[in-house]
């Protein structure tokens, strides 16, 4: 082979793996281009989740201070109809302690006036008292008590001084008489004060 055949191959050679140089390189540059834009795909898409993620945890987030808010109306509305109702229970007790109090002090007085040594009125006299004593279970077993304060320091909230007297060997403000029994429901609420005389000082 001549020299100059020579180094035509060798030119052609050259340019052949020139070429297939450049071509990798393209390949490669590609691949590369590929890559990123499949990295911006995938940021653009993470973005996209994130902002949805956001959105339904602010949802989350109202549909919870919904359910609270939910809870404190139910609980609240519970609670005021229970009020309502221990309120209207009372009312009715009342209303019917008025009606049936009076009833009792009518049978009290006749029992404290009648003649106990008259055989012919015992019987009589046994069946009021058992009608009272029958009385007062009825509406004991309904929530109305009887304030009875005999021999009890004053309590301005369920007795009512009369009138004040000073009794020998007894301290001031003690019940030393009872005029009028009181009466209360069970928990407190007064329906009638006792009306009773307080003793005093001399």
């Amino acid at each position: 082979m001549s020299e100059e055949q020579k180094n035509t191959v060798e030119e052609a050679i050259e340019t052949v793996l020139g070429d297939e140089a450049v071509e990798q390189e393209v390949v490669e540059q590609e691949a590369v281009e590929g890559t990123l834009e499949q990295a911006d795909d995938q940021s653009a898409l993470i973005e996209e989740l994130t902002k949805k993620l956001a959105a339904a945890e602010e949802e989350i987030k109202e549909q919870k201070d919904l359910v609270i808010r939910a809870q404190a109306f139910s609980q609240n509305e519970i609670r005021k109809a229970g009020i309502d109702a221990e309120n209207r229970r009372k009312s009715v007790l009342k209303t019917f302690a008025n009606a049936l109090t009076p009833v009792v002090d009518h049978l009290e007085l006749a029992i404290q006036h009648a003649d106990k040594e008259n055989e012919t009125l015992k019987p009589m006299v046994d069946g009021v008292e058992m009608t009272l004593t029958e009385l007062l279970k009825a509406i004991s077993s309904i929530g109305i008590q009887q304030i009875d304060p005999m021999g009890e320091t004053l309590n301005p909230e369920k007795h009512q001084a009369m009138s004040m007297q000073v009794v020998e060997g007894v301290p001031a403000n003690q019940v030393v008489a009872v005029m009028q029994k009181g009466y209360e429901l069970s928990g407190g609420q007064i329906i009638r004060p006792a009306m009773v005389v307080v003793s005093k000082d001399a």
